[in-house]
């Protein structure tokens, strides 16, 4: 989940783990037509441009809606986990819509918070890109509508590659050799300014190796993180946090954020950094002096798989208002809403209609959307993950590597294990 109010994520990367409720609200099976419809959404550093926005769709709601009103209240992302799970034990309390991120989707479905949408109606819908919407899903059934996507792919300095003569990377095995060779002709420099708690940059190298995290049998998830393929993306991954590219003393412990922020502020010559970045790269010693292209794979031309993060619109089982509620989601995740959302916030559009008209206008995003077009890929779809991810595991695992303090074949084995207590527990 991409989380633009804690500065970079999903990052995408912080989730706070939702401790879910025994039981959720049932359908009301009431469907007024008229009344107040209440609408969560995630407040923002900067929101009025997003108000803006939502206060045009409003407008526009309740002009075709006699008799209603739309009563839009902004949330603390850091204060979500409580007040979603007060709202799924009463529902007198709770929103009608709710904007909420795709990592914390499967959680609020066990819990019976959200209601499954059907959207074969929508005509619109049949452009959303297909794997972004695999993300508003679980077990097959749709509980959202994804309003916006963030993936990342490398950025590199401009500057530094072309007074050394190099290109960018063209697969995986060359970032950690062109990282090499930038640090040992410019000693100054971090050769790719990587983390190692940087579990959305470490993700890729997993998934472009033929890894994973986990595998579903039957809806029971088994951990995979310590299979020969995982293995080797973990081993690609880590080779980049060595005194020779990227010292441990200084990356180690960098999650998302400080690793963008070693690029901006004119220590790195390349990083793993999102679309959302842009801004911030653009307002440090870095702005005139980067590129990006996208996070390579395995083999020359590839695509490294992306982790798609972004946030969900949904509706809440409880409704009394089932329709009403259907209607402004649609209308407020529509592609001329998202078109004004990305003018306005930057938010990359789910559908790909609108992602191309968005990169058409505006270069800088093609490396982003031709990541999305090559494929992306999710977090394991389950309560458990929640629990996985506030326990830190992969992380960990990966810090453990880079500091020595466990060799590739132990730390993945005991990632596994802890992995596999949180789907079964």
């Amino acid at each position: 989940m991409r989380l633009k109010t804690l500065a970079a994520v999903l990052g995408v990367g912080a989730v706070v783990a939702c401790a879910p409720v025994q039981s959720g609200p049932t359908n009301s099976g009431t469907d007024e037509q008229t009344g107040q419809l209440r609408v969560w959404l995630f407040d923002e550093v900067n929101r009025a441009p997003k108000e803006a926005v939502v206060k045009e769709a409003i407008s526009e709601f309740q002009g075709k809606h006699a008799g209603v009103t739309v009563d839009v209240q902004y949330i603390q992302v850091s204060s979500r986990a409580e007040r979603f799970k007060a709202a799924f034990s009463d529902p007198k309390s709770a929103p009608d819509v709710a904007e909420f991120g795709n990592t914390d989707l499967a959680g609020y479905v066990s819990a019976g918070g959200f209601s499954e949408l059907d959207l074969g109606k929508w005509d619109e819908s049949k452009d959303l890109v297909p794997t972004i919407l695999d993300t508003a899903k679980v077990d097959g059934k749709t509980y959202g509508v994804p309003w916006f996507v963030g993936v990342r792919a490398l950025y590199y300095r401009t500057d530094v590659f072309t007074e050394l003569g190099l290109k960018p990377p063209t697969t995986l095995d060359e970032i950690a050799t062109t990282a090499r060779e930038i640090r040992q002709k410019k000693p100054e420099l971090i050769g790719i300014s990587a983390g190692g708690k940087y579990l959305f940059a470490a993700l890729p190298f997993i998934w472009a190796q033929g890894g994973d995290l986990a595998k579903s049998d039957g809806g029971k998830f088994t951990a995979t993180i310590d299979s020969a393929e995982a293995k080797a993306g973990i081993a690609k991954y880590t080779e980049l946090i060595k005194d020779d590219i990227c010292p441990p003393a200084t990356c180690a412990g960098n999650g998302g954020d400080a690793s963008v922020e070693a690029f901006r502020a004119g220590k790195a010559a390349m990083t793993i950094g999102g679309d959302f970045n842009r801004k911030s790269v653009d307002a440090s010693s870095a702005a005139g002096k980067y590129g990006v292209v996208p996070l390579p794979g395995k083999d020359k031309g590839s695509v490294a798989p992306a982790f798609a993060g972004g946030n969900l619109l949904g509706v809440m089982k409880g409704t009394q208002r089932k329709t009403l509620a259907n209607e402004f989601t649609q209308l407020l995740a529509s592609k001329k809403y998202q078109q004004k959302m990305y003018t306005a916030m930057g938010n990359l559009p789910t559908f790909a209609d609108v992602q191309k008209q968005v990169a058409d206008s505006d270069k800088f995003l093609e490396p982003f959307t031709k990541t999305l077009q090559s494929g992306t890929k999710f977090v394991p779809v389950t309560p458990a993950w929640a629990k996985i991810e506030a326990q830190t595991v992969v992380p960990t695992m990966l810090q453990e590597i880079v500091t020595g303090a466990k060799n590739v074949d132990t730390a993945t084995a005991d990632a596994a294990k802890t992995m596999n207590a949180a789907f079964t527990s």
